[in-house]
């Protein structure tokens, strides 16, 4: 006879926890809302005004390129 669903659900979880993992819910944006791509489109104009007007980013950027070449070669 197979086994339900709900048993092996619960033997799996219970196998998870074992291994010391435990569930998380988490909540993402919901791209098929009609409204998705202008809000996407509106916070990459916010986020391209900010670092349009942010002069230390592109030395940070670099600075941070250049630690992961020095890392590359060691």
């Amino acid at each position: 006879m197979p086994v339900p669903v709900s048993t092996r659900v619960q033997k799996r979880r219970k196998a998870l926890r074992s291994a010391g993992l435990r569930p998380v819910q988490i909540w993402v944006p919901d791209t098929r809302r009609p409204d998705f791509d202008a809000e996407c489109r509106r916070q990459a104009m916010l986020v391209a005004v900010a670092d349009a007007s942010d002069s230390d980013l592109g030395a940070l950027l670099d600075a941070a390129l250049a630690d992961l070449d020095d890392d590359d070669r060691s």
